[in-house]
């Protein structure tokens, strides 16, 4: 089991920005991809889809078709934190975000409290 901590959500107009965080300590972070999960709002966790994703090395980003462009994955190895940049931001970005060792596929079933992204007028 890992320890997932999910920060930087927050309220913010449609085409604002904010930059989310994910600290994983005690895991030897360079050896995972990590990836960004959104939960829309009244989906169950079993919905959650797969936002971003990057390899251990920093490279192989991966993108939702409709996050390209606006959002950017990024990780920094020797902190053991990854980012998600998110740019322009859309009324449909609105969830809880999640990240989680793996390249799209969850590696462990261990998942933090989230963070909460709302995009409104």
């Amino acid at each position: 089991e890992v320890q997932v901590e999910e920060s930087g959500g927050g309220l913010v107009q449609p085409g604002g920005s904010l930059r989310l965080s994910c600290k994983v300590p005690g895991l030897t972070f360079s050896n995972y991809a990590m990836s960004w999960y959104r939960q829309s709002p009244g989906a169950p966790e079993k919905e959650r889809e797969l936002v971003a994703a990057i390899l251990g090395n920093g490279g192989g980003e991966h993108y939702a078709d409709a996050v390209k462009g606006r959002f950017t994955i990024s990780r920094d190895n020797a902190i053991n934190m990854a980012y998600l940049q998110m740019d322009n931001l859309q009324p449909e970005d609105t969830g809880a975000y999640f990240c989680n060792p793996g390249y799209g596929v969850v590696v462990f079933n261990s998942w933090g409290q989230g963070t909460q992204v709302t995009v409104s007028l």
